[in-house]
């Protein structure tokens, strides 16, 4: 396993791809609604995107037709944007990726449209507080199983799940790199963390069982029972004094 450990002049490159997520992020967050469509998000997060001077990273990606990736309630990552409308008590995961002077940044998040239910916004939050408490483990001399059981812990403690067969990743020039961030594990498991490592952590929790399926589209992954999944995910360096989210304003 090859992770590479990136100079403080290459996070700094990061920060900047990552800030360029969070704005795209927050743009879309401010135009969803019932009755928009995931294409028109699409759309804009391109939009955005292109105006900073960077290139969207999923579009493309082994054949991924689009910028971002939308997926509505029982779909839990990888959904293409399209025609599809929101209504009103949906929750959406996006997920957003680009590249920025040769440098990624990685970023989700889940979104309640309209008025949704309470157990809805329960997941949404616990997708949240998985990641935090996965990320607060993010420290150099601790191990990777760390975050993981950390994430894994905080979701089952509220009678979720978390996804086993998609994971977070190392992240850098490459949007996918070493190593593999599970969210299940051991503590004390895994590599040992070493300042200069950045990770996707990505914490997907869905409201009933943990088995996923893919759609006939080859992208899009939904709970095996159909009920609800939230994505939360930011891109973290591991640094001397702790964690640092490099996906955020």
């Amino acid at each position: 396993m090859l992770i590479v450990i990136k100079s403080h002049q290459e996070i700094e490159l990061m920060r900047e791809a990552g800030k360029i997520v969070a704005e795209t992020l927050a743009r879309l967050e401010r135009a969803i609604r019932p009755g928009v469509t995931t294409g028109h998000l699409d759309n804009l997060a391109r939009k955005c995107i292109k105006s900073c001077n960077a290139q969207p990273a999923f579009l493309g990606y082994h054949g991924f037709p689009a910028s971002i990736c939308a997926s509505i309630n029982e779909e839990v990552v990888h959904g293409i944007p399209g025609l599809k409308k929101l209504k009103d008590g949906d929750i959406l995961s996006i997920d957003v990726g680009v590249y920025y002077k040769g440098y990624c940044g990685d970023s989700a998040s889940t979104f309640p449209v309209g008025e949704v239910s309470p157990l809805a916004l329960k997941l949404v939050q616990v997708a949240r507080d998985a990641f935090y408490q996965g990320f607060a483990h993010a420290c150099p001399g601790k191990y990777l199983q760390d975050i993981s059981s950390a994430i894994q812990n905080c979701a089952e403690s509220h009678n979720f799940s978390v996804v086993r067969n998609f994971v977070g990743h190392g992240i850098g020039s490459q949007m996918h790199e070493e190593p593999q961030v599970p969210n299940y594990g051991v503590p004390g498991k895994g590599v040992q963390l070493q300042e200069g490592m950045v990770l996707a952590i990505e914490p997907m929790v869905n409201e009933g069982t943990w088995e996923v399926e893919t759609l006939g589209d080859n992208w899009t992954v939904v709970t095996k029972d159909r009920k609800l999944s939230a994505h939360y995910e930011h891109t973290v360096a591991i640094l001397e004094n702790g964690p640092e989210i490099l996906t955020s304003l």
